[in-house]
């Protein structure tokens, strides 16, 4: 992944609330196509210009062709705030972010986040890398990507309160664990969309923990159709059950794994 810097001109006197509200907005638009990573995004202000830094997930993240309706519209919402079409200049890769999947198509992909992720959730099944979303061929919903991102931050929200062990601990374990749960089910719905605009079996991540004793865990079916789904071996240290009617993988329960 790599580091960007942004710098926004003013051509015209303008208003810095009319600025900061046309450039947060940009950088929102860019963030829910897949094209910016995060969730905050600092702005440097000088005396005629503003320059942010941002992490894409690729070099070319920013190009034009992956813009959405949303991205382009918020470019021409730049230009009523006063500000010239920002400048991009590569600063170098990040070096604390996963490198992204060839831009080939795999065999087969994954809906996949954990609660220290800001990548995309969509994996490349045969590596684990991350996919990023505008490479998708169409929009998942509304123009953008926007819905698997929000289906993203609801995931890592149920993670770090389970991760706590707080209150609710057990409602978030039911939602990112369980297949009779709302996350599951817009999670699955997206899985089925995602598949439909790529051509790529889709699958989604069950979260496993606690359990009675290894044994028990290592038996364990397929919670949606009760099938046999333990594999041969775990993909990535990660997945040991894998159910390619269902489409789901899920791993031997954190409290067993060596």
């Amino acid at each position: 992944m790599f580091i960007k810097e942004l710098t926004f001109e003013c051509y015209q006197n303008t208003q810095y609330a009319a600025v900061e509200r046309a450039i947060n907005n940009y950088f929102d638009m860019l963030r829910y196509n897949g094209q910016i990573l995060g969730r905050e995004f600092p702005i440097a202000m000088f005396e005629g210009w503003f320059v942010s830094r941002l992490v894409c997930p690729e070099e070319n993240s920013l190009e034009e062709t992956f813009n959405s309706p949303q991205v382009r519209h918020a470019l021409n919402q730049l230009t009523e705030a006063g500000l010239l079409t920002p400048k991009i200049k590569t600063v170098a890769e990040d070096l604390n972010s996963l490198e992204c999947a060839a831009d080939t198509q795999p065999q087969w992909q994954v809906l996949y986040t954990t609660f220290l992720d800001t990548c995309s959730p969509l994996r490349c099944g045969e590596t684990l890398a991350p996919i990023p979303l505008y490479r998708t061929p169409e929009a998942v919903s509304n123009g953008d990507r926007k819905s698997v991102l929000k289906w993203q931050e609801e995931w890592i929200n149920c993670d770090e309160l389970q991760m706590n062990g707080s209150a609710v601990s057990s409602y978030a374990l039911k939602e990112i664990g369980e297949v009779d749960s709302k996350l599951y089910y817009r999670g699955t719905n997206l899985c089925k969309r995602i598949e439909f605009v790529t051509k790529v079996p889709t699958y989604y991540y069950l979260y496993r923990v606690a359990g009675k004793n290894l044994q028990e865990e290592q038996q364990r079916k397929c919670p949606s159709c009760g099938g046999e789904w333990k594999l041969a071996a775990p993909l990535f240290d990660i997945f040991d059950f894998k159910c390619d009617k269902c489409q789901l993988v899920s791993n031997l329960s954190w409290d067993f794994k060596k």
